[in-house]
């Protein structure tokens, strides 16, 4: 039946294909031209072409320049366009060329710092595929043509410093210690597990993503490897414009998602809504614990879990006059899931036993947050800016678990029980900020203050055979209250130069800390400091930077509710974990002559580092993990990007990472020592054709990485994709295949202690066929302003793996 469904359904799409394929003008024209280094007076190469439709300014056609500066454009409608020449190095040369003829040839075209060649207009559709700034580097999601047919977290893979492991964990420079933004702000729609929400939302959603590797001083000081913003907001104007994408995957299910951005005199609106539901699907896991003579543990079973993510995000601005902006937010993220998993335990030790048990599980999250921006301008200097904004954020996560035991052979511990935990995240924000500029210095200032309130509500119910129903066990049912209150305030410089940039910039971070009511009381101030140095040469830049960063425990790692929804292996917080400082210093230089090439080293350290350690009793096999600051950390590691035209049609992209790691501590007064390589490589190529198809291959390897008390899993992917614009480029349809030869893949994890060995595996869904549909609708004139400052707290630990 499903080979079935999915013949039919690839019929369809190949039959969409050939129709459209049809649909071409009778009468085409051809542009062609050469492109000249007006200093040099010689051909330019690699430089990018772009054809823009003259009436509503939508890209239509682009290329690359061969060796010797020719391009050719052809298969054009006979209606008036706009040519845009770009490269790196080179003043954009825009140029009114009306309606071509069959054959128009334009003849040379000299690029140089500054050009006045010709009737120039303004046209912003043509951008380099990455950027290397002073402190980050920024891919531009919308050049890349597989937006339209990737995930969110699909294409993060493509992303320099970025990767994405065999658990859908993304990873910054390795690591999963870092912060994740959405429009330099913290989401509610990522607050809990970001992989999930990217999973379900279509690439064509995000305008650009920066990793920021040295963040400047406005940025709370948390996060070890960096942060990751990503960029969602449009320009709108006068009118309405949007998109609808609808999809269906053969593993996550269906999905929708709606973009709508509209302005009318001085209200604007923009955001976009989306609904994932995922698909029932089971897989098989094992566990094997081995103490070494004393007992052995193992255990099978079958996970079956379905759920559903909805997800809106919603901006609204009114315009006063040229001085006085008025900006809000509201966002919202709602996740369910469901699973029912089966157990087969099997105990050899002094104390022999075994048991079947079934655990129904349910679990469910909230995030709702609100934001309000005041910003106001000053007549003398128009980019001399004060803002005032206020940010309420809050997360709630439901945890149920209904476990119940069956074929009992000498298992006292087998009781059934009910875990509840009701835990979340309520914090207000407050935050100023000042932006003084100069004529080659950019002075800012501010101040900021959180305050956060962490709970958990437990609860654990036994089952009563004298009563036939369940009762409170009281050694296991608690409240748990953490208010986390952060004070800063910052100042930062940056100098602009012909061809220097230098940024620097200090922060200073005070925090208080008290857990049910005095139990656990902590106070401690940080100093940060951030300094960013760029040197740039006609088509390439040398950085240089430097900075410390912080991690503060979340509520995922302080949570002491104990999770047994398997009783051999057990999971706990530790409300009382320290923060962590690191110190991270890099040096990257980039090319941008011919695509794009980046290569970096970095070298970060830090001492007490919170790891996930595993504890076992001897006797029972039981495991019980946790978070402690045991860890001492050292890291070098070399990065290496390349985006490359091998021809006009032809692209190539590789993002690779090599990693020394070092990572020492004491678990229960033993030390651990690891350390090795650990890396990444993604690559992939597209092929566009005349007649808007487009055709992707990707390969991807994530390595094991170093964990102080053994080594996680790996990963092998590939994909292909293809693509057809329809509709006069209004709509597009898609398919996608994820490793498409391979059912399920396997994913494992080890621990090793001296008398100890663990080790999980686990069967993950490894092909998925993905068919999509997106449409283009509507047309905007003008601009909508957005204040310049706003709320970004990204000063808590993620929800990462390690």
């Amino acid at each position: 039946m499903k080979k079935a469904l999915l013949s039919s359904i690839l019929f369809s799409f190949i039959s969409l294909l050939t129709f459209a394929q049809t649909q071409q003008p009778a009468v085409t024209a051809t542009v062609k031209g050469i492109i000249i280094d007006s200093a040099k007076n010689e051909p330019l190469g690699y430089a990018t072409v772009a054809l823009v439709d003259a009436a509503t300014n939508a890209p239509v056609k682009s290329t690359f320049t061969k060796d010797d500066g020719s391009f050719s454009i052809s298969g054009l409608a006979l209606k008036p366009y706009k040519l845009a020449l770009v490269n790196v190095g080179f003043g954009t040369k825009n140029i009114n060329i009306g309606t071509p003829k069959e054959v128009t040839d334009l003849g040379k075209l000299f690029m140089a710092t500054v050009s006045n060649q010709l009737g120039e207009v303004t046209v912003t559709q043509v951008k380099p595929l990455m950027k290397r700034e002073v402190d980050r580097i920024a891919y531009d999601v919308q050049a890349d043509p597989e937006s339209k047919v990737l995930t969110v977290l699909d294409l993060m893979r493509k992303v320099p410093l970025l990767s994405v492991d065999a658990s859908d964990n993304i990873k910054l420079q390795g690591g999963t210690n870092y912060k994740i933004l959405i429009n330099g702000k913290e989401s509610a729609l990522i607050a809990k597990n970001p992989a999930d929400i990217f999973k379900s939302m279509p690439a064509s959603n995000i305008i650009k993503i920066e990793v920021i590797t040295t963040p400047p001083a406005k940025y709370d000081a948390e996060g070890l490897a960096g942060i990751i913003n990503i960029i969602t907001k449009k320009d709108i104007g006068q009118g309405y414009n949007g998109s609808i994408n609808g999809r269906y995957n053969t593993i996550w299910g269906p999905g929708i998602n709606l973009n709508l951005t509209a302005k009318k005199g001085k209200f604007g609106i923009g955001g976009y809504a989306g609904y994932n539901k995922r698909n029932n699907v089971s897989t098989n896991f094992n566990n094997l614990t081995d103490n070494f003579n004393t007992s052995y543990l193992t255990q099978e079973g079958k996970n079956t879990s379905s759920g559903n993510n909805t997800y809106a995000s919603t901006e609204l601005s009114y315009e006063g006059d040229s001085l006085n902006l008025v900006t809000g937010t509201v966002e919202y993220y709602r996740g369910n899931n469901n699973s029912d998993r089966s157990l087969y335990s099997n105990l050899v030790s002094n104390n022999s036993n075994s048991y079947r048990s079934l655990n129904t599980a349910d679990n469910g999250y909230i995030g709702f947050s609100t934001a309000l921006n005041y910003q106001l301008g000053f007549k003398k200097n128009k980019e001399q800016l004060l803002t005032a904004s206020y940010k309420f954020n809050s997360s709630k996560n439901d945890q149920f678990n209904d476990v119940l035991f069956f074929d009992k052979v000498n298992f006292n511990d087998g009781v059934n029980y009910q875990q509840f935990n009701n835990s979340g995240t309520n914090e207000h924000t407050l935050q100023l900020d000042y932006v003084q500029p100069a004529k080659k210095l950019n002075i800012e200032a501010g101040a900021k203050a959180i305050f956060r309130n962490n709970y958990s509500d437990l609860r654990n119910e036994l089952f009563n055979t004298a009563s036939n129903g369940y009762v409170v066990d009281p050694n296991q049912t608690y409240s748990f209250d953490y208010q986390q209150n952060v004070y800063s305030a910052y100042n930062s410089y940056q100098l602009k130069l012909t061809n220097w940039v230098a940024k620097a910039g200090l922060r200073f971070e005070h925090t208080t800390v008290n857990a049910n009511s005095g139990v656990v009381s902590q106070q401690y101030s940080n100093l940060i400091p951030s300094l960013s140095v760029q040197r740039t040469f006609k088509s390439s830049s040398v950085n240089v930077g430097y900075t410390d960063r912080i991690q503060r425990p979340g509520i995922w790692q302080l949570n002491p509710f104990v999770d047994r929804s398997n009783n051999s292996f057990i999971t706990v917080g530790n409300p009382n974990l320290q923060p962590v400082v690191s110190h991270t210093v890099e040096l990257t230089y980039s090319n941008f002559k011919k695509g794009s090439i980046n290569f970096g080293v970095n070298y970060r350290f830090a001492n007490n580092t919170v790891e996930n350690i595993t504890r076992f009793d001897e006797q029972t096999a039981v495991s019980v993990s946790t978070y402690e600051n045991v860890g001492k950390n050292k890291r070098l590691g070399a990065d290496f990007n390349v985006n490359y035209p091998i021809t006009s049609k032809m692209s190539f992209n590789l993002n690779s990472q090599l990693m020394h790691v070092w990572l020492s501590g004491y678990v229960g007064g033993t030390l651990f020592n690891a350390k090795g390589y650990q890396g990444h490589v993604f690559s992939g190529t597209s092929y566009k054709f005349d007649s808007g198809y487009r055709l992707g291959l990707n390969v991807d390897y994530d390595s094991r990485y170093v964990m102080l008390q053994g080594r996680d899993n790996v990963y092998l992917g590939y994909s292909a994709s293809a693509s057809k614009e329809i509709l006069n480029k209004k709509a597009t349809i898609s398919i996608y295949a994820n490793t498409p030869f391979q059912k399920f893949r396997k994913v494992d994890n080890t621990v090793r202690t001296p008398t100890s060995y663990q080790f999980t595996l686990f069967n993950q869904y490894a092909r998925s066929i993905n068919i999509s549909f997106n449409y283009k609708f509507g047309k905007l004139d003008g601009e909508l302003k957005k204040n310049q400052r706003g709320i970004n707290n990204d000063d808590v630990g993620s929800s990462g793996r390690n």
